[in-house]
């Protein structure tokens, strides 16, 4: 997607008679971006559309599309920059809809991107996400921390809160180019935005919808002990900075759609299994300095059994998980220890839950059940974080 210089000013945003649809594209090979424009054209009328490319396309290839070109990024995901430039380019261009198709996006089918797009377009919904079906082993990132983090703090469904593609109203769009000033004003434009705290807390509807089969392709650079970190410090940083907001007890919303059920449980994992038990085993010697300044008595006795578990029958309960990110959480916030290191020190608990969530998969367990119980653990442990929060020295051992 496109990095531009911060907008100087976001006001409050009229209705536009432009074009109705712009869609944002991020850099892609020649085929997939034949693919996009194809199911785009297949999906909605080319008068009402604009589409806004990084890559060079021969003028009489979409003879009836108004293309216009943008600067490529080279961003793994959406980025605060990503959003401003999205806002400015809609306002431009009077559109009233943003779809933003993101790096690492494979091509969504036709009546997907309709999905996304008209939720918006109907006024029902500001902010539409897709709900991925992934293989069971993708985006544990996001199932261990993302989504339970974002659900039980910001009453939210949508199980991918860090997706590439949305559908954006324009005063959702406005509402993201606001919150990114403060990054971009500040040469952090690569930062991840979490578009879906800032539509709860602006009181934007909310809705997802389910994608197909699909196989995301992987940042080619960044690897999990860079991209770790940075998801989670962005995170943590969004948490700590609503934290009025999520302090106050909201229920769930109702299921608005009905989501698919992702793909079958995996089963053949074993060596990958030892090879995160013999990380967090050799962390656990390594880092008990660090993880003594972080987390409370009860949860490093768990930590000790799971250390002296073998790896076919290592499991973590959702509890102790849950408690250990709200304790980290907290340790950001309160800066108990250097945030590098901290965020560090937490990959080797994050590849014990991996190890766990796997073991669980090939005992029959489905994957989407567990996650969704390590949400409702997270839940059912948001007290402890906001007494903690408001009286910090309160339970300190």
């Amino acid at each position: 997607m496109a990095t531009v210089d911060p907008i100087s000013e976001v006001s409050t945003s009229s209705a536009r008679l432009g074009p109705g649809l712009m869609v944002l594209l991020a850099a892609m090979p020649p085929e997939r971006l034949k693919g996009a424009l194809d199911n785009l054209t297949a999906a909605f009328p080319a008068e009402g559309l604009l589409i806004a490319s990084p890559d060079t396309l021969p003028q009489d290839t979409y003879p009836s599309l108004r293309i216009v070109s943008v600067p490529a990024s080279n961003a793994w995901t959406l980025t605060a920059a990503d959003f401003v430039h999205a806002y400015q380019l809609a306002e431009k261009n009077e559109a009233r809809v943003i779809l933003m198709l993101g790096p690492g996006s494979l091509v969504p089918s036709s009546s997907e991107l309709r999905d996304l797009a008209n939720a918006v377009l109907t006024g029902s919904t500001d902010l539409a996400v897709p709900f991925y079906d992934l293989p069971p082993h993708a985006a544990l990132v996001n199932s261990a921390i993302l989504y339970p983090l974002t659900r039980a703090l910001f009453a939210s469904r949508v199980r991918f809160p860090l997706a590439v593609d949305l559908g954006l109203s324009l005063r959702m769009a406005e509402r993201l180019a606001g919150a990114a000033q403060h990054f971009t004003s500040n040469n952090q434009g690569a930062t991840p935005l979490w578009p879906i705290n800032e539509a709860a807390v602006a009181g934007f509807a909310i809705d997802q919808f389910g994608f197909g089969p699909h196989i995301q392709s992987q940042p080619t650079g960044p690897d999990l002990n860079t991209i770790f970190p940075l998801v989670t410090e962005a995170l943590f940083s969004d948490i700590d900075a609503k934290a009025a907001f999520w302090q106050r007890f909201r229920p769930l919303p109702p299921v608005r759609n009905s989501m698919p059920m992702p793909q079958a449980p995996f089963s053949e994992a074993a060596a990958e299994i030892v090879s995160m038990h013999q990380a967090f085993k050799l962390a656990y010697t390594n880092l008990q300095e660090i993880w003594s300044l972080v987390l409370p008595p009860n949860s490093l006795l768990g930590l000790m059994r799971l250390a002296a578990t073998d790896a076919a029958a290592f499991r973590m309960s959702d509890k102790l998980w849950a408690r250990i990110v709200y304790d980290f959480l907290l340790a950001y916030r309160l800066r108990t220890i250097n945030r590098g290191h901290l965020l560090g020190s937490l990959i080797p608990l994050y590849l014990a839950w991996v190890a766990s969530h796997i073991n669980l998969a090939a005992s029959g367990t489905h994957p989407e059940d567990h996650i969704e119980a390590v949400a409702a653990a997270f839940e059912a442990d948001k007290p402890y974080l906001v007494s903690r929060w408001r009286w910090p020295d309160r339970f300190n051992p």
